[in-house]
């Protein structure tokens, strides 16, 4: 549509956050109600650390408050905590950690077994909130129980795999949080089955939508950037094809 801006769209794509540990770059300042100041380290793509992404305080390098693994992406949630969504078996989780409460402790605890294993999220202090939605979720709003801790964010959109029934079903799905409202709405991805692309290989990284249109847009990892259509299901066009 001529009406909205694609490079626009893909100025805010490019601060979205996406999964670890590629898109580590895009993950969320953190200042603690507390006045302490995090920072984010990739600890690289070798070694019993690999893929693993930490938080730590900014004058204490060499020890992480919070290591997450592959495909987390954490989000700030208002005034002073920080949640993190992802994967976990066949739900997504959501969890809500407050920085000043959590505990230092030596990345020696988790090199080896932690980039191996089918945990996500590793800290020394437990979250003040959290909680799992199912995947198998059909498309349409659905009122979730929303901890009190996570009430204050408004929208978090989540690309997640979607179980499909044959070739032509939609391989991916949009599950569009209304945190604050206790909603979830489920968006699979019409446009996206196996018949048409390489599930797994190619996948939906991030999404966002658009403060002005109001319109879904995101990236899908090995073909591009691109816009749905108002229904939030349908490919509208390709922003940027690879």
């Amino acid at each position: 549509m001529t009406a909205i801006s694609t490079p626009r769209l893909r100025d805010i794509l490019a601060r979205t956050i996406g999964p670890t540990p590629w898109y580590w770059k895009t993950f969320p300042q953190v200042n603690s109600a507390a006045s302490q100041r995090f920072v984010w380290t990739h600890l690289g793509d070798q070694g019993p650390l690999g893929y693993v992404v930490s938080l730590g305080l900014e004058q204490e390098s060499d020890k992480s408050r919070l290591a997450l693994n592959t495909y987390c992406r954490p989000f700030f949630v208002p005034p002073s905590h920080l949640g993190v969504w992802c994967p976990e078996g066949r739900s997504i989780r959501l969890t809500c950690f407050d920085p000043d409460q959590l505990k230092a402790f030596d990345l020696a605890e988790i090199a080896g077994w932690f980039k191996q294993s089918s945990e996500r999220i590793y800290a020394a202090t437990a979250p003040v909130a959290d909680f799992e939605i199912p995947l198998g979720l059909e498309p349409g709003t659905h009122t979730i129980p929303v901890p009190t801790e996570l009430q204050s964010v408004d929208e978090l959109i989540a690309p997640t795999s979607y179980p499909a029934k044959g070739n032509d079903d939609p391989a991916f799905a949009l599950y569009d949080f209304y945190l604050q409202a206790g909603l979830v709405e489920v968006l699979p991805q019409k446009w996206f089955t196996a018949s048409q692309y390489q599930v797994g290989k190619q996948w939906i990284t991030r999404a966002a939508r658009d403060p002005e249109s109001h319109r879904v847009f995101g990236e899908c990892f090995g073909v591009g950037s691109f816009l749905l259509e108002d229904d939030g299901c349908r490919l509208d066009q390709w922003m940027e094809k690879n």
